[in-house]
């Protein structure tokens, strides 16, 4: 998929560097398992809650075919998460948020937010929206960059949803000076996005997102309203 391998590119370009793991003074810890055999959840290990697991504080330990990748921090933890549409991002970024208080923010968020208040990035973005353009990067990427640098996210750390999206948005970045401490991509088969895609539903009075196989709703009455988002098809995933 198109969208799958921009955002490897993109997390090729900001992934953080691998460090010697020899004097653990990290703050968070990835363990990325190198087999299906040896499959195991992601788990960030913070200093402040008993530090690094003893696999992560000696490579010797890990198996053969498994990485430790350790992201020296100082201040507040900094993550992009990217994935194709349905590989999950949403929930992901609820449980990663709730664990580590970090503030979420979404591009495509922002984007409808700076249209919505009429700033003048949003004026900008809507003249290409409504000839039916892409939005330039540099317009995205000074929104993104605003918003990172507000005091909340500052202070509490940042989780950025679903950008950069191509190499020259991670380049944008990088010129900024915006780096993440971790970059986390979902890969998922193209057969189970297609399948949570079609079967996606939005509930247009509250906005939630219920599925009709994986998560049907409450009653009946929300079930009669759900909508179906015009790109939740199967060529568009696939595109």
């Amino acid at each position: 998929m198109a969208s799958s391998m921009a955002a490897a590119a993109a997390a090729a370009s900001l992934s953080p560097p691998v460090l010697s793991a020899e004097r653990p003074t990290a703050r968070g810890g990835l363990f990325f398992p190198g087999s299906p055999a040896s499959s195991r959840p992601l788990r960030l290990h913070s200093a402040r809650r008993g530090g690094l697991s003893p696999a992560t504080r000696n490579p010797r330990s890990l198996p053969r075919a498994a990485k430790a990748v350790v992201a020296v921090k100082a201040g507040p933890l900094k993550v992009m998460i990217a994935g194709a549409p349905a590989s999950g991002k949403g929930t992901q970024c609820e449980l990663i948020k709730t664990k580590y208080g970090l503030v979420h923010i979404s591009a495509g968020d922002l984007l409808r937010a700076e249209i919505a208040a009429g700033t003048e990035n949003g004026k900008r973005a809507k003249e290409f929206m409504e000839k039916g353009q892409l939005v330039p990067d540099e317009i995205v990427v000074t929104m993104v960059k605003e918003r990172l640098l507000q005091p909340d996210a500052q202070e509490k750390g940042w989780l950025l949803d679903g950008y950069p999206r191509s190499y020259s948005q991670a380049m944008a970045l990088e010129t900024l000076g915006i780096r993440p401490d971790i970059f986390i991509l979902l890969d998922v088969p193209d057969e189970i996005l297609v399948e949570r895609v079609v079967g996606r539903r939005l509930d247009p009075v509250t906005g939630k997102i219920y599925h009709l196989k994986y998560s049907p709703t409450e009653n009946e009455e929300i079930a009669s309203r759900l909508t179906q988002r015009f790109d939740d098809t199967e060529e568009k995933v696939l595109y």
